[in-house]
């Protein structure tokens, strides 16, 4: 059955001069990551710009943000994710260390014959539902995903749908299962003092890591390099990660700019149209990694609500701020969200080339994979 027709877009962006555009652009991607963000939603840093931008590209906006961009916005997202690394993840990771092989590898197993499944079914192209189901930072698999060669915002509708649908779940679960939720409201303060020294420290690190990273082998090179290095010396006491909110906030815009702008009215109607069956996928993903949660608790009486947390299946932001909210193990859950993290960063490119090899086309194609559009 094909989609009902999309209302024609309109043209009045589209008829203003760039710089205006960007003004218009810029203008809504604030109010919609404030609105998002005084509803508590996560990663409303990144889904208020890439939100606005699909709102603009579809009525007739003609911007782009250039792909150099990509490699600073790699490298401080490693910064970021090497300072949020608990410190005590060694000895959690020592402890419990055939805890966390099971953990992480069930999860990338589950995820993994999901994604085949949806590429077996052509529900998606190529490797996009594969990229799409990873369990790792959602920003960080979109820039992976298209540096791979997969459908960059389809891979966004998949991570951040199941993005949502893990802030519901464990949000709920917070509430019910009776964690001593203490959930306190912080200011956010966009344009606190800096600590100069660490921040030019910081900067280096994301500068010399981010070029080193062009030279190793790897598709996610340049946010590896400054995350293994940012853990190193921090660990080490040599720096100290400074990372101002504001520069995140530019940095998550230009990644949502990027992927919002090439969205097009025929590629709204192919993801509307395999909505049903990216939804189903993502909720049978959250709810195999429940039941391991759910075996986490009966065989190691680990606490419901830390369990879910560790196994839960992407949104390492959320999770983050969920878990600093309510009475749970914080460091066993992002240590484990972290270990998987960066088993996927290494083991997503091979294993997303292993599966393509076993995923022959059906013999009969289906419908919601005809005629998708190719990206501006």
């Amino acid at each position: 059955m094909t989609a009902p027709p999309l209302p024609a877009p309109s043209r009045w962006i589209g008829g203003n001069a760039p710089a205006a555009q960007w003004a218009v652009l810029i203008g809504l991607s604030i109010v919609v990551s404030a609105l998002l963000a005084a509803t508590g939603m996560p990663a409303a840093l990144l889904l208020g710009p890439m939100l606005s931008a699909i709102a603009v590209s579809v009525n007739g906006a003609r911007l782009s943000v250039p792909r150099r961009t990509s490699l600073p916005v790699q490298a401080l997202l490693g910064c970021m994710i090497a300072k949020l690394l608990p410190a005590a993840i060694v000895g959690q990771v020592g402890a419990h260390w055939p805890l966390f092989a099971f953990g992480v590898v069930s999860v990338i197993v589950v995820s993994g014959l999901l994604g085949w499944l949806l590429m077996r079914l052509r529900v998606l192209p190529g490797t996009t539902a594969l990229w799409g189901l990873s369990p790792g930072a959602a920003t960080v698999m979109i820039l992976m995903a298209e540096a791979n060669g997969a459908d960059a915002q389809m891979v966004a509708v998949l991570q951040y749908l199941r993005v949502l649908i893990v802030a519901a779940v464990a949000s709920t679960a917070a509430a019910f299962i009776g964690a001593g939720a203490h959930h306190a409201s912080h200011a956010l303060a966009w344009f606190a003092p800096v600590a100069w020294g660490p921040f030019a420290a910081t900067l280096a690190l994301a500068v010399a890591g981010g070029i080193a990273g062009r030279f190793v082998r790897l598709s996610a090179g340049p946010l590896l390099v400054p995350l293994v290095a940012g853990v190193v010396l921090t660990h080490a006491g040599w720096i100290t990660i400074e990372l101002p909110r504001w520069l995140l906030a530019v940095a998550y815009a230009l990644v949502g700019w990027r992927i919002g702008l090439q969205f097009t009215p025929q590629l709204l109607r192919h993801a509307a149209r395999a909505l049903p069956r990216l939804a189903a996928c993502s909720v049978a993903l959250v709810a195999a990694c429940g039941a391991l949660a759910a075996l986490l608790v009966a065989t190691l009486h680990i606490d419901p609500l830390t369990a879910w947390l560790a196994t839960s299946p992407g949104g390492a932001d959320s999770v983050a701020i969920i878990a600093a909210s309510t009475n749970v193990d914080v460091p066993f859950v992002m240590a484990m969200q972290m270990m998987r993290f960066i088993v996927v960063l290494f083991a997503a490119p091979p294993l997303a080339r292993l599966l393509v090899r076993y995923a022959p086309a059906p013999q009969q194609p289906n419908e919601a994979c005809q005629d998708i559009p190719t990206p501006r």
